[in-house]
């Protein structure tokens, strides 16, 4: 009994909301699509979305970055072109030793005083000039 009145209840609901669908004052005048907005452009429409803020951002960024290494490196450019003879240097490698003839691409150090051996370097290799101040020193002192 339960059974059909639910049946029932569902199948008069079912009923009256398609009788309603099928009166004409429930159906509404259909209304006219909303006109869409002028996409805006120009400078508008480049800052509407805001990835396109971090763009700018990421090349100044890059620049900033990059700005500092482009500077060390003319410097170690410029230390490697003034290597002169008698200059103590270090290698790449961590050798010590004497500059005792340069060239324009190598330069050859001497690395061991009593047995005299010396070695050809590319200027590339050469980390860094220690001067000829800690050579004179050295030799002072022996």
């Amino acid at each position: 009994m339960i059974r059909a009145i639910a049946a029932s209840t569902i199948s008069v609901f079912y009923f009256s909301s398609s009788a309603l669908a099928s009166l004409p004052l429930a159906q509404a005048p259909a209304a006219p699509a909303p006109a869409q907005p002028a996409a805006p452009g120009g400078l508008e429409g480049l800052f509407s979305n805001p990835i396109y803020l971090f763009i700018p951002l990421i090349i100044v960024w890059f620049f900033l970055l990059s700005g500092g290494k482009r500077k060390e490196e003319r410097k170690r450019k410029e230390l490697l072109k003034q290597i002169k003879r008698g200059e103590r240097v270090q290698t790449i490698g961590g050798i010590i030793g004497k500059v005792v003839e340069t060239e324009d691409s190598k330069v050859l150090v001497k690395v061991d005083e009593s047995s005299n051996t010396k070695i050809w370097f590319s200027r590339d290799a050469i980390f860094k000039v220690l001067g000829e101040e800690k050579a004179a020193e050295t030799s002072d002192k022996k």
